[in-house]
């Protein structure tokens, strides 16, 4: 009966993934939305999007570094 409650696992998702490598590009991606701010277009609408993901990027690196210190997310994965 205890294994209808467990949790059913692909083996690529226990493999653990390359968190400096996702930090890395994380902080690319920010560096380089930022530099569509300087572009060809009229308005700031797209200024107000680049600035928003940039933001939310942010603020999903911050979350995950917190949560890793409190130990609320495992170091492994």
């Amino acid at each position: 009966m205890a294994a209808e409650n467990e949790p059913v696992y692909a083996p690529d998702q226990l493999k653990p993934g390359n968190r400096k490598g996702a930090r890395r590009g994380a902080i690319a991606s920010v560096v380089v939305l930022l530099m569509y701010l300087w572009g060809n277009h009229e308005g700031n609408t797209e200024n107000i999007w680049i600035i928003g993901t940039a933001v939310g990027l942010i603020a999903v690196l911050l979350i995950d570094v917190v949560l890793r210190r409190n130990g609320l997310r495992p170091n492994d994965q």
